[in-house]
Parts: C-alpha cells; sequence; structure tokens
C-alpha cells in the first residue's frame, strides 16, 4: 500500500491532485487507514494514471466522473464510454478550431504592431486615439449610429 505522498511521486501528480481526485470519486479503489489516511494500491494508482491522461487530454472532472462510474460497471458500458469519448473529441476539435482564430487574429495584430513600430501606420491600437482616428476605421470604432440603434433596441 502507498501513501498519498508516494502516489503522487508514482503518477507524476501533485499530492493536492491526488487527494482531489480522490475527494471527487475518481479513485474507486482507494482505501483508508485507521487514521483515515488514503492508502493506495496497483489499482489505485492504475485509477490515478488514468484520470491523469483524461484530465491531460482536457476532459472536465464531471466527465472524468462519469467514465469512472461506466467503468465500474463493466464492459457492457464501452458503447457508452465510446460516445463519451467522441463526444470529448468533438469539443477539443471546437476548442482547436477556436484557438486557431485567436491565433490568426493574433498574428494580425502583431503585424499592425510592426507597422506602428516601424512609422508605417499611427498607432490605431489605443482606444485613446479612436476619436481622433475614426475616419481612417469608421467600419470598426464605436459610432454615435450604432449608440442610436441600441437606444432604439432598448426602447
Amino acid at each position: 500500500m502507498y501513501t498519498v505522498k508516494e502516489a503522487a511521486h508514482m503518477t507524476g501528480l501533485t499530492e493536492h491532485a491526488v487527494r482531489f481526485y480522490t475527494d471527487k470519486g475518481l479513485v474507486p479503489s482507494v482505501q483508508r487507514d485507521e487514521h483515515n489516511n488514503r492508502l493506495f494500491d496497483a489499482e489505485a494508482i492504475n485509477w490515478l494514471l488514468g484520470v491523469k491522461c483524461l484530465k491531460a487530454s482536457g476532459m472536465p472532472i464531471k466527465a472524468i466522473k462519469a467514465y469512472v462510474d461506466l467503468c465500474l460497471q463493466g464492459d457492457a458500458t464501452i458503447p457508452q464510454r465510446y460516445a463519451l469519448m467522441l463526444k470529448h473529441k468533438e469539443a477539443a476539435l471546437a476548442r482547436l478550431e477556436e484557438a486557431k482564430r485567436h491565433a490568426a487574429h493574433l498574428e494580425e495584430k502583431v503585424a499592425l504592431y510592426q507597422t506602428i513600430l516601424e512609422g508605417r501606420s499611427p498607432d490605431t491600437t489605443n482606444p485613446a486615439n479612436w476619436d481622433r482616428i475614426r475616419h481612417m476605421h469608421g467600419d470598426v470604432f464605436y459610432s454615435p449610429s450604432a449608440e442610436d440603434r441600441l437606444a432604439a433596441v432598448r426602447s
């Protein structure tokens, strides 16, 4: 049997993470000694490693708990576990696409800052300057007509 500290060392998790995962019910085979200290056997270490793997994939704790509960029910739940993984994969791919959009936007911002630093463009990034440069980018900046549209919607 292993202590929290030993389990953390064996799995590469922090002691805090080991305790957190056990408190969330993600390590069903964890045991307790007479002083209520957690004790981990080989199976509990495997559960911790499995949780670590799922967490590394970005899976939320609630979904990991659902996965653990399905695993405890046996092989009959393989189709449900498969569905859970597919759902998680789709969510991860959606986050990846969003990250790509963010990176592309940042590439544009970096290029804009480069032109500003090189003196080829005025500073259009500072909202304090937008009143002076609105004529350059009227399609982007706040306009009184937008405020009028908002007031109309509110009334």
